[in-house]
């Protein structure tokens, strides 16, 4: 039988044993979690890694350079009325009806408006007497001088008195005439200037009479186009906005060599009365002029516009993609722009080469990239 000493020593041991055990089982539990914070590390380090060491592939758009054989300028413009006047009367008078409204057609010699032509009636009347009563006296005195009832200087102070009534007469019939307004030619009355019973001085506008059809285009162009007018190769297209699939050809009527402001040299071109006539353009109508101009440097080449790399420090770059897909930074030099998005290369460009479009600012020398288009 057991005593009580040997159970007391009993205990101490096992929990002697019982703390080493829990000593142990810490020691393992941590030795275990610095081994997985050690492996996890370098998990981390190793992808950290492996992404710093993965190479950059830059989505691109890219386009050719091409030989510019011939550039196409473009010009907003206008078409401008071929026959426009405004029209008035030669005296003055008050106005006693104005027979047409805005926008009325109007056919040749069509009566416009009218002055009140009492007062020129009542000149014409009394002129017209004076007139007859001079005709009957000259020829009394022609009659008397052949018997030699009269002297040679009283019949030619009759002569003289005759013919200056005959003149007065027709001058003043013509002012009877010039109390009706009527239309020079066939048109559209634009604008009309003055109201009934108004009165208006000779030569004071009443209307404006245009031709509705027009066959002419007016638009300005900068001072350094103006030498491709005077190439017999340079060709017009003319389209207008509100008939967008119909290109009209155009020939230079004219154009002025000097220049009131620095909007530019303004030009007229021509376009075919028929074609005019039968898609009725009309004074007013705008349109887009396409210049055609034949070049002599067959090696330049051409980009659009959005290939050109100008960075803040200054030059003009583009992006040349090579045979490996990597981009090379090249200095060019720029020609004009022409079309609608295009621009020339004078040089530093060769055609063939493959030039990006879309993503230039994003590129660096020796960049890989994927093209998409």
């Amino acid at each position: 039988m057991p005593k009580i000493g040997d159970r007391v020593i009993c205990g101490m041991k096992i929990d002697f044993w019982f703390s080493k055990g829990q000593f142990f089982l810490s020691m393992c539990v941590r030795i275990i979690g610095v081994l997985l914070l050690g492996l996890l590390l370098v998990g981390c380090g190793a992808e950290k890694h492996s992404r710093q060491t993965a190479e950059r592939v830059t989505t691109v758009k890219t386009t050719t350079a091409y030989a510019v054989e011939y550039q196409t300028k473009d010009f907003a413009g206008m078409a401008t009325a071929d026959d426009a006047v405004n029209l008035a009367f030669r005296i003055a008078g008050q106005i006693l009806a104005v027979d047409v409204s805005k926008g009325d057609y109007v056919e040749l010699n069509q009566m416009l408006a009218r002055l009140d032509s009492r007062d020129v009636e009542l000149r014409v009347a009394a002129d017209k007497s004076r007139y007859e009563r001079a005709k009957s006296q000259y020829e009394r005195l022609g009659r008397l001088l052949a018997h030699e009832a009269v002297s040679q200087q009283e019949y030619e102070a009759s002569l003289s008195e005759y013919i200056q009534a005959q003149s007065t007469y027709e001058n003043t019939k013509d002012l009877l005439q010039d109390t009706k307004l009527c239309a020079p030619y066939a048109g559209v009355v634009e604008r009309l200037f003055v109201d009934t019973y108004q009165r208006v001085e000779a030569g004071q506008p009443i209307l404006r009479l245009v031709n509705p059809i027009s066959t002419t285009v007016e638009f300005t162009m900068p001072e350094r186009s103006l030498l491709a007018l005077s190439d017999s190769l340079t060709t017009f297209i003319v389209t207008f906005d509100n008939i967008p699939n119909r290109h009209f050809a155009a020939r230079l009527h004219k154009f002025a060599k000097t220049a009131s402001d620095a909007s530019g040299f303004p030009v007229a071109l021509k376009i075919a009365a028929d074609e005019s006539r039968k898609y009725g353009i009309s004074p007013g109508m705008t349109c887009q002029i396409t210049m055609r101009v034949v070049e002599g440097k067959i090696s330049e080449v051409a980009i659009p516009l959005t290939a050109v790399y100008a960075p803040s420090e200054g030059g003009e770059y583009v992006w040349v993609v090579g045979r490996d897909m990597r981009v090379e930074r090249r200095a060019v030099r720029l020609g004009l722009p022409f079309g609608r998005d295009k621009v020339g290369v004078e040089s530093g460009l060769s055609e063939g080469e493959q030039v990006v479009t879309a993503g230039v600012y994003r590129l660096h020398d020796g960049d890989k990239v994927r093209v998409i288009n």
